[in-house]
Formats: structure tokens, sequence, C-alpha cells
């Protein structure tokens, strides 16, 4: 078979096109620092690619963190974006990935009660996720007690308000033992008082009778704080009630008897 002339296409780039359009896409100018740059493009994961230098990423990322600015927007103008944490763990620091975090974390909780562990060697922060009022919590990272209401180490059978007074190790002692014994304290002289057995209704020595249950202050000997004794107390109520109607109620049977007999 004869040589067939193969006729050159006219859009076909020639070897020195190629090279050249390689070599201009290693470099480009950095829309931030307006430097020409041969390395590669601050790529966003995803979400998107703007010409910026992976140093004045840097930068901007940690100028954002001291600001405490957890959602990092793109710093292209027309970009509405936020900066992936994630896409650009391989590129900062791993100090400054930290950061990123911990303020992502902050920035999460601001709505929740939230305290930090008062305890000097942990200061790890504390969320209340299960909401409604909290006193003794235990830190998840140092695993010791403290008071989540006043923020101090937990003050073992005292009361918040009773916290911040100035107590011996005798006091701190005698607060731990209390608690574990369940004792209960007066609510008027706040002296610890113990059942050993009998009803709940116990009479502290300053006089006051209060609930060993509840530890509310009671009167007439009832208290509310258990179905049970709301009801013996309507029972009682209801038999004084009969007593004192009963001898009318007789004196009135006996009457309307006589005069049936007249």
């Amino acid at each position: 078979m004869g040589n067939v002339n193969q006729k050159p296409q006219p859009n076909s780039p020639s070897d020195q096109e190629l090279e050249d359009q390689e070599s201009s896409s290693s470099t480009f100018t950095c829309e931030i620092c307006i430097e020409p740059v041969s390395l590669p493009k601050f790529k966003n994961s995803n979400r998107c690619v703007h010409p910026f230098c992976t140093d004045c990423m840097i930068k901007y990322i940690q100028v954002k963190l001291e600001d405490n600015v957890a959602d990092i927007k793109c710093p292209a103008l027309t970009c509405d974006h936020s900066l992936e944490p994630i896409s650009c763990r391989a590129k900062i620091a791993h100090q400054l990935f930290d950061k990123w975090c911990d303020v992502l974390c902050e920035s999460a909780v601001l709505g929740l009660d939230r305290v930090y562990c008062p305890y000097r060697e942990c200061s790890a922060l504390v969320v209340n996720e299960c909401g409604g009022s909290l006193n003794r919590c235990v830190c998840p990272n140092c695993k010791k007690a403290f008071c989540f209401r006043c923020k101090v180490p937990w003050h073992a059978g005292y009361r918040c308000e009773e916290s911040g007074e100035t107590r011996d190790q005798n006091d701190i002692a005698f607060g731990v033992l209390s608690e574990r014994k369940q004792w209960m304290r007066c609510p008027m002289c706040r002296h610890c008082v113990e059942l050993v057995k009998g009803c709940a209704i116990v009479r502290c020595r300053c006089g006051i009778e209060f609930c060993y249950k509840c530890g509310k202050k009671v009167d007439h000997h009832w208290c509310n704080c258990r179905r049970s004794s709301t009801i013996c107390m309507w029972v009682f109520h209801l038999c004084i009630v009969i007593l004192v109607i009963w001898p009318f109620f007789l004196l009135f049977t006996a009457i309307t008897r006589r005069n049936q007999h007249k």
C-alpha cells in the first residue's frame, strides 16, 4: 500500500504552546498579597477555589481565630462559602488547627449553660447538656466534683449560700461525712440531724419540726412531700370533722325519737 499523507490539523496545539500553557498554569497572582507565586492555589475542599496563596490564607485564618471567629468566610469578595477546617488541616499548623476546633466548640455551646472546671490544673469546659438545675457535677476531664451553680469545688454538706464561708479541714470532713450518711440539716438553725428510725417528721433542738425526707418546715406534724402523707392529712381532718359533728347527730336523733313517742 502507498503512503498516505496526513494533513496537519489546524486546531492542534504545538509542543511549544503546551509548554507555555503548563508554565502559565503553574503560576498565578495572589489576590491578597498581589504577588506572583508558583505554589498551588488554596483549595477549600469542593466548595470553591480562588487564586490565593497558602501563606496568605494561613495568616488570614490566624487573624480570624485571634478574634474568636468560628465561621471563617472565604476572603473572596463574591464568595459566600465558609472555609472547611478539615480541608485546611494539612495546610495550617497543628496548634492553629487545635485552636480552630476550640473556637468552634465554644461557639457551638454559647446557647447552653456552661462553666469551666474550678480546679487550676484542669479548667476544662463543662456543659449542662441535660438542662434544668444542676448542683453537684463531676468534671469529665479531671474527674473531680464541683458545684455547677456557684462554680467552686464541691462543698459537701453545705448549701451554695454557705460555700463562700471560711472553713477548716474539720468542717470539710464533717460536710463529706454528712453527705455520705445523708444527714438532714434543720431549715432554721442549719444543725445536722440524724434519723435512726421512726417518723419522718423530726424535731430539732431549736424547737422546729421539719420533714426528714424533703428538709422543709412542717405544720401540725404533716408534710406534703409524699402523697401518702397528704392522704393521711385529709383523713385526719375528716376524722376531726366527724368527731365534732357526731355528738350533735346523736342529740338530734334522740330528740327526734322522743318527739315520735309523744
